[in-house]
Order: C-alpha cells, then sequence, then structure tokens
C-alpha cells in the first residue's frame, strides 16, 4: 500500500535532521520550471496571491531567491523530517528508526505545490506554495493545470512496482485535487476520523489531521499490506467502527478520555 499525505505550512530547517540517507525530487526539473514565475512575484503579490501577512510574504519571497538546486544535506532537508504541522505530529517522524524510514521511503508519499510529489527522504529547500494556489502559469491559470496528469502519472509508476495496488489517501481535498483519481491504476482508499462532540460524532479539523499521521505511523510501524489491515487502527484511542464504514471509506471513532 502507498499512503498519501499532504505537505505543512510550518517548516523547521534548523534541528539537524535524524539521518543522513537521503534522495532527490522526482519532479525537480518541474519545480525549476515553476521557480521564474515564483521569484517574479513582490512581497505584495504574494501577500495578496497566498492571503498571508507582510512579514510572511517577505519570508517566503526571499526563499523563493534563495531556492537553488543542486541540493544537498549543506542546503535542504529531508521533506518528512522538514514539514511540521498537525499530520506530522501525530506521524512523529523523528523517532522512527533508519529500517521505518527506509519503509516510508516505499510506503510514503507528500504532495506539493512547488515539488509535485515527494517522497519521504527526498531534500527540500524551503518554501510555501499551496496547492490551490492561483498562480499563473503557461500551463494554466493555477497549480493543477500546471501539474496537469504528472503527478498521477508518477503515482501510477511507484503503485505498479507493489504486490497490492492500494492508494490511501491521507492528504486534505485542496491537495488531493492534484491527482486524477478517476486515472490512478489502484482501489483508492479514504479514511476518515470522528470525535465525539456535543453528543455526536464529527470530523474536527485539527484531531482528524494528527489522526491522518497517527494512520502513516501505524501503517509504518505495522507494515500494514491490505485495506483490512487497517481496521486494527487504534492509536490514541480510535476504533473502526463498521457500522459507519463502507468498503473505500473506513470510518474510525474516538471517544472523550
Amino acid at each position: 500500500m502507498l499512503a498519501l499525505i499532504s505537505p505543512a505550512k510550518t517548516l523547521d530547517f534548523e534541528t539537524a535532521p535524524i539521518t543522513a540517507t537521503h534522495s532527490q525530487p522526482q519532479l525537480l526539473e518541474q519545480a525549476e520550471a515553476l521557480m521564474p514565475i515564483c521569484r517574479a512575484l513582490t512581497p505584495a503579490d504574494l501577500s495578496q496571491l497566498m492571503k498571508i501577512s507582510d512579514k510572511l510574504a517577505g519570508l517566503n519571497a526571499a526563499r523563493f531567491g534563495e531556492w537553488q538546486p543542486p541540493f544537498s544535506l549543506d542546503n535542504a532537508k529531508q521533506a518528512l523530517l522538514a514539514f511540521k504541522g498537525d499530520v506530522y505530529t501525530g506521524l512523529d517522524a523523528e523517532t522512527l528508526s533508519q529500517a521505518q524510514l527506509e519503509y516510508a521511503q516505499e510506503h510514503l508519499r507528500i504532495l506539493s505545490g512547488l515539488y509535485g510529489l515527494l517522497r519521504p527522504l527526498d531534500l527540500m529547500q524551503a518554501y510555501r506554495l499551496e496547492m490551490g494556489t492561483r498562480l499563473a502559469n503557461p500551463r494554466g491559470k493555477d497549480l493543477y493545470a500546471f501539474w496537469g496528469e504528472r503527478i498521477t502519472d508518477l503515482l501510477n509508476q511507484t503503485l505498479a512496482t507493489q504486490a497490492d495496488a492500494v492508494l490511501v489517501n491521507l492528504a486534505s481535498n485542496e491537495y488531493f485535487k492534484a491527482v486524477k483519481a478517476k486515472q490512478v491504476n489502484a482501489r483508492i482508499i479514504t479514511p476518515v476520523f470522528k470525535d465525539m462532540s456535543k453528543g455526536q460524532y464529527k470530523i474536527i479539523s485539527f484531531y482528524a489531521k494528527k489522526a491522518r499521521g497517527l494512520m502513516v505511523r501505524f501503517m509504518i510501524e505495522t507494515k500494514a499490506k491490505t485495506p483490512e489491515d487497517l481496521r486494527a487502527f487504534d492509536y490514541e484511542g480510535y476504533r473502526y467502527s463498521e457500522e459507519l464504514s463502507k468498503p473505500d471509506q473506513p470510518v474510525f471513532l474516538r471517544d472523550p478520555v
């Protein structure tokens, strides 16, 4: 199985990585094609385009200006260790063993507005470019048009190397829209996580994001091979609900502690 997650806005390039093992982004040439467009944007442009503060816009304009391949451990960091946020809190990559990191390299992918699709140990430099950004480019009006079928094609290449062609979609809707779902040569499983709130089970964004990371952690630790294996997920109090689940949409519930 191959798990798919979103990136995070928050980054950590200060903490030293726990491993020296690394790889290069497979769609780096595409990212390089985007960079002149990004560099042409002023901080004011970025602030309006991304709906971010002037301070963040200035930071990201500087990041675009400094972005420069080739990537090495001196100027970049492995994606799984660089991203921070709710999903990555649940995944807790810094506590994975070397063997687990290498397993993740084969069974996890991270969608990215700039890099398209990243493996966990792919090096990346700091950026902010969300997939939903309406960044006009020679291929169209936004990043969905820019990436076209490239992300889907690369996913299919990866899925073709695995024994069981199953894609576990743990990405946000914004990012999964970059995948042409009908063209994916695999069964797509989309887990749903609900927490009890005010007498009923609801998807609560903060908890659901962390749960997606917990599910990836579970898949790495148990080396889950089939959608049925996911039903055993019980981290931090979640449990599988057979009653609410659908064949390709397993539902996991959690009650207050």
